[in-house]
């Protein structure tokens, strides 16, 4: 898949546009191959309930690269007026656009704890799809039940691109990947697991969700 089937399915994008505002607060970030720890503060954000669907239906967008992801996001911000955020070549962040992006590592982790401090914001069978409850196979988004600031999903189904570089000094331009999906064990399901996947890296467990400044 290149960059423009992504673009194609905007038309599913219309159910999911009542984003939720995730209020801002403190994360403190974990890597557990270099057992380093780092405190980001998180300004209020919006953030889809769900990830990105298909055309039609409800599944997850899957096998779409990081890059399909920003030039998505360009390409829905135009849709609706907005000011795209990214140049895409070198890949760049217009901090002071308004439109449709990635979450950051530390806003997608602020935002699946919703308050909590635990590994997941509640007993994994109830909130997530992954290798003991899904058949292995991909779900539809929001059946399982959300956390306490309305977003659906945020563990199990599919892993979320992010827009963080994961390790400059070793792995080079391969960025953060957060969520667990559905073939995954249960230790890959909690909110602080970080995954890394090069830019162009496309499979049928990753997908994406949208967000936007306030």
């Amino acid at each position: 898949m290149d960059v423009e089937p992504p673009a194609r399915t905007l038309g599913s994008i219309g159910r999911i546009m009542e984003m939720i505002t995730v209020p801002a607060g403190e994360v403190t970030l974990t890597d557990r191959r270099t057992q380093r720890n780092w405190t980001v503060e998180v300004a209020s954000f919006l953030l889809a309930p769900v990830p990105v669907t298909r055309e039609t239906g409800r599944l997850p967008l899957v096998d779409v690269s990081w890059q399909d992801a920003l030039a998505f996001c360009n390409t829905l911000s135009e849709r609706e007026g907005l000011t795209p955020v990214y140049q895409l070549d070198p890949p760049a962040w217009d901090r002071a656009a308004n439109g449709y992006r990635l979450p950051s590592e530390a806003e997608w982790e602020h935002a699946c704890r919703a308050g909590t401090t635990g590994p997941r914001y509640g007993p994994l069978d109830e909130i997530a799809w992954y290798r003991e409850n899904s058949a292995e196979s991909l779900h539809e988004v929001g059946r399982k039940a959300p956390n306490a600031w309305g977003l659906h999903d945020m563990l199990g189904n599919v892993w979320e691109w992010c827009w963080d570089v994961y390790d400059a000094e070793v792995y080079g331009e391969y960025r953060v990947l957060k969520g667990g999906g559905w073939f995954d064990e249960h230790w890959s399901c909690r909110a602080s697991v970080r995954r890394r996947s090069h830019p162009t890296f496309r499979v049928d467990d990753v997908g994406f969700r949208l967000a936007r400044s306030l």
